[in-house]
Parts: structure tokens; sequence; C-alpha cells
């Protein structure tokens, strides 16, 4: 087996790694900070050694990749995440005090983020190095130890995470593990003490219910249809720039990429042109000839695109094709749908790819109803001027984070918690979420030498009687 695309790690392998780090877990006790903040800077450092050895690797997954776009949506997030870990976890560990309530005065409480112990992290293809080593840097920086397990349909980016980890930590911190979807099923149902996974809905239902089985709490990562929504009569030169930036980004294979646009029936034909300019802009050499634009991951994805947008033709969509597709390369140009129906099949399911449809609407409240009639997205974009109108689809939808008069960008934001809700996620991290959810929030309460729970207890007489009136009054 070369060192490119490295064995499966076995089935019998997963429990004896599991294993191995909770043994270790328990005997070592949680990190100190100084040990996690190590742990974190070896982990970036040994990141920028083999900055390039990565974006070779994603470019040899994709077919084609730029190595400028994958430092900008790659390495550049992951690297500032572990900056602000380290910078913020000394805080996030401090012990918090709580109230004490005045019938137990002199005591003390307070809350002490304990590590959960093993956390089990699930990648996903689209963004192989950030969504695995993010994720692995907010365990560390908790205090746990991991075991990750990269997506088996990039297996150079793999590769190189595994040569990442064994360079940074023993097997009893952290361990990679590879294989396919029979790998990930086995991985899905140990008894981690968390559950971090990142992908589709589909399958992350199939990982919660496995996860159900050990009671293992589960931060799910998931996608959905997410919309943009246009205020009436805006500007639509830069609003158009803004989506064909977060629609064509890795080509559209992103979870949180604008899936479709929401806008006034009046202004259909102003944003389809300026959809186009804003296309072209990106990429003035066409989209097969520019070495920025980025291929669909293989031929399943690449037929799966072409069937949908195949689908909305036959059912009357009217097709616009921002270039030539290079159907060897799996490089597909940029698809505008309009005249789009909530029936076709690019409606249905997520689209994972740079095909736009357009909706209209006549009025704001009918944009809305349509989002609400559907599963929760795991993002919500909105373009406009109007703070009544902003604030209306603000308050009557529910998704996850938002971003107003662009996209993607909340996602770069570091302090701000990253998640969905419904069939988008559960849970959240980045940020303190984060930390929060890798670990235990253990209540501690420290009794004083005098206070009423003292007086109430047997044998019981007058005093209770007059403590329990007067509590209860």
């Amino acid at each position: 087996m070369s060192d490119t695309v490295p064995a499966p790690t076995p089935s019998s392998e997963l429990s004896r790694l599991l294993g191995l780090q909770r043994a270790a877990f328990l005997r070592d006790g949680p990190p100190d900070l100084a040990q996690r903040r190590a742990a974190l800077r070896r982990l970036k450092a040994e990141i920028l050694r083999r900055r390039t050895e990565i974006t070779r690797a994603l470019n040899t997954d994709f077919g084609q990749r730029s190595e400028r776009e994958s430092a900008i949506v790659e390495l550049i997030p992951l690297v500032q995440s572990i900056t602000y870990l380290i910078r913020h976890v000394g805080h996030w560990m401090q012990p918090e005090r709580r109230h004490v309530s005045a019938y137990f005065q002199f005591g003390r409480a307070w809350v002490i983020r304990q590590p959960v112990g093993v956390v089990g992290i699930i990648a996903p293809w689209n963004y192989p190095v950030s969504l695995a080593l993010v994720p692995l840097a907010t365990a560390i920086a908790a205090g746990n130890r991991a075991m990750l397990k990269p997506s088996e349909l990039t297996p150079a980016t793999s590769a190189i995470i595994a040569k990442i980890v064994r360079a940074v930590f023993p097997p009893e911190q952290v361990s990679v593990v590879l294989g396919d979807a029979d790998v990930g099923t086995a991985f899905s149902a140990l008894p981690f003490d968390h559950l971090l996974f990142t992908g589709s809905t589909a399958v992350g239902k199939k990982v919660a219910a496995a996860a159900a089985r050990n009671l293992t709490p589960v931060t799910l990562e998931l996608g959905g249809k997410s919309p943009v929504v246009i205020e009436p009569g805006f500007s639509m030169q830069q609003t158009a720039e803004r989506i064909a930036f977060g629609k064509l980004t890795n080509a559209g294979q992103t979870c949180i990429a604008p899936d479709y646009v929401l806008l006034h029936e009046q202004d259909q034909e102003r944003f389809a042109q300026a959809y186009q300019d804003a296309g072209h802009k990106l990429h003035p050499n066409g989209y097969t000839g520019s070495p920025d634009y980025t291929a669909i991951l293989n031929t399943h994805h690449y037929e799966r695109l072409s069937g949908l947008i195949h689908d909305a033709e036959a059912q009357g969509a009217k097709v616009i094709r921002l270039g030539q597709d290079a159907p060897a390369k799996h490089l597909l140009a940029p698809v505008l749908l309009l005249n789009v129906t909530p029936e076709m099949a690019v409606m249905q399911e997520e689209i994972f790819g740079p095909v736009l449809p357009v909706l209209t609407y006549r009025h704001l409240d009918e944009a809305i109803a349509f989002i609400n009639a559907r599963p929760r997205p795991l993002a919500l974009y909105y373009f406009g001027g109007k703070r009544a109108e902003r604030n209306k689809v603000l308050k009557r939808t529910v998704s996850g984070n938002v971003t107003l008069n662009g996209t993607l960008l909340h996602y770069a934001q570091d302090d701000l918690p990253f998640g969905g809700v419904g069939d988008s996620g559960m849970g959240a991290y980045h940020s303190k979420e984060g930390f929060i959810a890798l670990t235990h929030p253990r209540g501690i309460y420290k009794q004083g030498r005098f206070n009423a729970a003292t007086l109430l207890k047997p044998p019981f007489g007058k005093l209770t009687d007059l403590i329990t009136k007067f509590i209860l009054h």
C-alpha cells in the first residue's frame, strides 16, 4: 500500500484505540492549561509546515482545486481558529462562581468545565482539512482525547491528516481512523463520550441512531437548503456579486452555500443579468479554462448535478449556463435556473454544486412562508436596507447562522457559534460554544458552617414549621 492511499483501519482496531485513550485519560487526568496550549501550538506549527502538501493533496482529490482557494477556504480559517482557541481557552477553563441563596449562606457554589473524555470526530469530504482539524483542535482545547475519521472520498488529504496527527500526538491522545463507509458505521457505534459528525442529513440520522444506543451525546453539523432572500428593489450588482462568491466558492460544494434565491417577481431579470455579469467577473477566462475554479469531486456527484439541471429544464425551467462544461474533468460551469417550481428535483434536495435556482414572490410574507414550510436550513442570507423588513425575516424564520448583505462569512467569525437546527443539525461548535459542547459543567457546592439546611432535619419541631412557613410564604 502506497503512502498516498493508507491502509484502512480494521474494525477490530477501533475498540482497542478507544480503550487505549480512555485508560490514558483516567490515568493522567485532564491536561492543564499549559499542556493544552502546547498541544494546539504543535498542531498549528505542523499544519503550517505541511501547507504545500495539504493544498496539493486537495488538488489531487478534487481533480482541480486551486492552491490559493484551498489556502483561503481551508487553511486560513483553520489556523485562525486554533489561534483563537489558544488565546481564549485559559479564560474558559476558569471556575465560574454561581449565586447561593440566602438560606444557604455562608456556603459557596461554582461550576468547573470538566473534559468529557474521548471524543469521536467524523469529517466530510468537501472541506476535508478544516472540518476535520477545527473539531479536533476544539476537543484538545477542552482537555479531551480524540479519534478522528476523515472522509474516504479524499484519500490523499486523509493521508496528510494522518501524517500531521502522528507527528504531533501519541495514539493514546489522538488517533486517525481510515476506511470506507463500513468503517464509519463501526466508528459511530463506539461508546464515545461525545461524537461530532459533519455531513449530510441522511447520514447524520444514522450516526445519531448509532450513538443513541450508547447514550453518546452528539453534535451534528448537517446541511440543507440555505435560502437567500432579497428585499424588493434592492441594489442588484453587489448583491449578485456576493451571492456568486458564496455559490461558486469550491464550486458550490459548501454546506452553507446559498442554495436558492427568493426575490420579488419584478426583480428577476435584473438579478439574472447581474448574476451572469458577476460570474464572468469572477472567472473572466471561462470556467473550464480557469485554474481557480474547483472541479466537482467525482463522477457520481457530477452526474447527480447534471440530472438536477435536466430535470428542471424538462419541467419548464429556463436554464442559463455561464460557460462550457468539461465532463472528463468534472468541471461544471455555473448554471442559473429561472421559472423554478417547488416540485422540481432541484428544490427537493440540497444542491451542493454551482446550480442556483431562482424563485419569485409578490410579498415578503410569501418568502417567509416558503422558508417555514421546509426543513430549517443551516444558513440564511438576507440582502436589503430596510430594518423593518430585515427584522421581520429574522424574527419569523428559524435557521442556523445568518449573514446580512453577504454570504458564507458568518462561518469565519471565530467568536460566533456555528450550528444548525432541526434537519440542519444539533448542537454547535466554534467559539466558547465548542468548548462547552465538549466539556461537562460540573456544579460544586461547599457548605458553610451554618445555613438554613442545618435546621431542617429531624427531629422536626416548631422551628422547622416556622422556617418552612417563612420560605413558602
